[in-house]
């Protein structure tokens, strides 16, 4: 896995090894930064369930003033900070190393510009995930949550949780899902 564009363009970045993780693969994460470029030059970046890191590692690459990482795994959490230290990007990067449920309330900006969500997809974790997110003082109506889930994922809790879905990008097993406040 490597860095697409920006910055720290073409540099290979550590990954978990095992099935606890499932990194996003170059070619979806670029089709992904494709449809969000405009918008990430200067923007605050959550990652949510962040792996390796990958994701918010391509938003700073690309501009983004600051990214949160949220994980808890020994092992991933390991390979972030070893990714942000290659690629220089410590000094804008906050860490939690702790349960997405517990650092969602943890993270004290204004307003983030994106939260991307890429739970363990037979977790079930997805809804009780944007129920805290409803209640997170940054998540604004100009905030883009961006969920990646399987392909058939029903997602008709969102509705009645206040969200709408604006976009969806379908790829062969997996989708991304653009969402924002109603």
């Amino acid at each position: 896995m490597r860095v697409i564009a920006g910055r720290a363009r073409s540099l290979q970045l550590k990954t978990p090894q095992g099935p606890g993780t499932r990194p996003t693969t170059d070619r979806i994460k670029e089709t992904l930064f494709n449809m969000i470029q405009w918008d990430i030059s200067g923007c605050i970046f959550v990652d949510l369930f962040a792996g390796s890191g990958g994701i918010g590692i391509e938003a700073l690459s690309r501009g983004a003033s600051h990214a949160y990482f949220v994980e808890n795994d020994r092992e991933a959490i390991s390979c972030i900070q070893e990714n942000l230290s290659f690629t220089k990007f410590s000094n804008n990067a906050t860490l939690l190393k702790q349960d997405v449920f517990t650092a969602i309330p943890m993270i004290h900006e204004k307003e983030a510009d994106f939260v991307f969500i890429d739970p363990p997809y037979q977790a079930g974790d997805e809804e009780k995930v944007f129920e805290l997110l409803a209640a997170a003082p940054y998540v604004t109506e100009n905030t883009l949550l961006i969920l990646e889930a399987e392909k058939d994922k029903e997602l008709d809790f969102l509705t009645g949780q206040g969200y709408q879905i604006v976009k969806e990008k379908k790829y062969k097993t997996n989708k991304h899902v653009f969402i924002k406040r109603a």
